[in-house]
């Protein structure tokens, strides 16, 4: 599928709708994490040093179409040191705009025709501009006014970031170097069937860790205690493993986990194989045999795709414990030029910036499902509004 882009594309003096992902995390008025930000400024910079006069739509959390100012995007206009224009269909601002210029509307999911993908509010969205430019990957799995709505209406492209998105996993998924070796984890094997069975076709090894792990282990007859797994879930995974085998990809589950008696930050922590888990036992993260074993795969590897943390990364120093020796591996490796490694997920790119090793990493997509939907073989709503039909 090919996707209309901004190279080459005149701008100067257009007005210029560009969908941003400022989904990010504030707390207590300040912005703690801007990689999302950070990412999307190569497009706005192009944009803006060709002329273009620019208003960013964005979304900050899950208002549910309501004006909700604890969602406001007030923090990230300060961050970015441009005006916030409070209701994202007036637009009075626009005749005031200079070529260059840059405003932010406030919260498009402050509208209920955003998720809903309303033509009428997309219409309203969209007048007054010359052009729509999506570069907001990590909302484009989502068919939402502000994504596809408004290319009813507008030329529409692809901007810096989702191009190089797409072009970074289409490499990766197409012509991977071998061994290719996948990590999936997280919460829920519900949410991840698609994209197990897509890695299990092309990887040579996939390892399933986190509570997604602990699903799979319990499958497989282990004793898991009181700990978050889905019970419904034991024929899925029996059903993925039987086809990595079809597909010759090794599937590596646990072998043992941190546990503790409290699911709380300063839990005493105790490494268990399955058959020393106890009933009351919670687990919390990757046990050092797991660690190893994964680390051991890492290095033997070419091409590593990861997503999702295997316990509680955030919860740091004792439950990032497995986390964080994933990354720093990874990292490692990459570094040393014996590997091209891909991450994506919100948890899992937090997870690479607290143990300060982000930026040693091939690419760290902005995506979190939008990623692992890609990956799937999924056409993204967002993505196909862009292309040439």
């Amino acid at each position: 599928m090919k996707i209309r882009t901004i190279d080459d594309l005149d701008v100067r003096g257009k007005y210029v709708l560009l969908r941003d992902d400022f989904n990010v995390q504030i707390v207590d008025g300040k912005i703690t994490d801007a990689f999302r930000i950070e990412q999307s400024m190569a497009t706005i910079n192009a944009l803006r040093d060709a002329g273009a006069r620019i208003a960013i739509v964005a979304h900050l959390g899950r208002p549910k179409g309501a004006r909700n100012m604890e969602y406001s995007l007030a923090p990230v206009a300060e961050y970015m040191g441009v005006p916030l224009v409070a209701d994202a269909l007036d637009k009075n601002f626009m005749a005031n705009m200079r070529d260059g210029d840059v405003v932010l509307l406030e919260n498009v999911r402050f509208y209920p025709g955003e998720e809903s993908n309303d033509l009428e509010f997309a219409r309203a969205l969209a007048a007054g501009f010359d052009l729509f430019v999506n570069d907001a990957f990590a909302v484009s799995h989502r068919a939402h006014a502000s994504t596809v709505g408004v290319t009813d209406f507008l030329p529409s492209y692809a901007g810096k970031l989702l191009a190089s998105e797409i072009e970074q996993l289409n490499a990766v998924m197409a012509n991977p170097a071998h061994p290719f070796v996948a990590i999936v984890a997280g919460s829920k094997i519900s949410t991840k069937i698609g994209v197990l069975r897509a890695l299990a076709r092309i990887a040579d090894k996939l390892i399933i860790g986190g509570a997604l792990g602990t699903t799979f282990n319990y499958a497989l007859g282990a004793n898991v205690g009181n700990s978050l797994y889905e019970a419904d879930q034991t024929d899925t995974a029996l059903e993925i493993l039987k086809y990595g085998r079809e597909n010759n990809c090794e599937i590596l589950v646990p072998l043992d986990k941190g546990v503790a008696t409290k699911f709380v930050r300063d839990a005493v922590r105790t490494d268990k194989t399955f058959d020393e888990i106890q009933p009351n036992d919670i687990i919390l993260d990757a046990g050092a045999l797991t660690t190893a074993r994964d680390i051991d795969v890492i290095k033997s590897a070419k091409t590593v795709i990861w997503n999702g943390t295997v316990g509680m990364a955030e919860w740091s120093p004792v439950w990032s414990a497995g986390s964080f020796a994933i990354a720093r591996a990874i990292a490692e490796q990459t570094r040393n030029g014996k590997l091209k490694s891909i991450v994506g997920g919100g948890d899992t790119v937090a997870a690479l910036e607290a143990c300060g090793v982000k930026d040693d990493i091939s690419y760290v997509s902005t995506g979190g499902g939008a990623f692992l939907e890609y990956i799937e073989g999924r056409a993204l709503p967002g993505i196909v509004a862009l292309s040439d039909k």
